[in-house]
């Protein structure tokens, strides 16, 4: 089973590293005792995320997530970087491929299936639900400090 790898850390920030998406095939993420994923690697926790939870996900071809999910307080939202394959929330189908990105409430019954003929690779941000306001979207400072590299 392959493990995220530490690029750098400090006091503020923490990087890592899941290796090419050709390879996510090599993570395993065990979510009960009778059931494992393959595929798939979270990264908020070697981050030390605080805000958000972040994984990569890889579906080989004719692979589907095989279960219908929901959330208690979570949003979802899912990005499909590679690939061609089928989303399903409560009930309705529809396509999704490269460049796709679909954001789901928490009460939302989610499902993802791969129908090409190459993996279908995503990356899913999870977060608290109703937490994000029109004040947010301008919490950046931009700092006047030179950047040197």
């Amino acid at each position: 089973m392959r493990t995220l790898e530490k690029i750098s850390a400090g006091e503020n920030y923490n990087a890592v590293a899941v290796g090419e998406m050709a390879q996510l095939g090599e993570y395993t993420l065990q979510i009960a005792p009778d059931c494992t994923i393959p595929g798939k690697v979270f990264v908020g926790a070697a981050l030390a995320a605080t805000g958000a939870e972040l994984s990569f996900q890889s579906y080989p071809p004719g692979s589907e997530t095989g279960f219908l999910h929901t959330h208690k307080s979570h949003e979802e939202i899912y990005i499909f970087i590679k690939g061609k394959g089928e989303f399903q929330v409560d009930g309705s189908i529809f396509p999704i491929t490269e460049g796709a990105i679909v954001r789901v409430a928490q009460k939302g019954k989610r499902s993802v299936r791969n129908t090409g003929n190459d993996s279908l690779v995503m990356i899913c941000v999870q977060y608290k639900a109703d937490t994000f306001n029109e004040n947010d979207a301008f919490d950046g400072e931009i700092l006047q400090e030179k950047v040197v590299w």
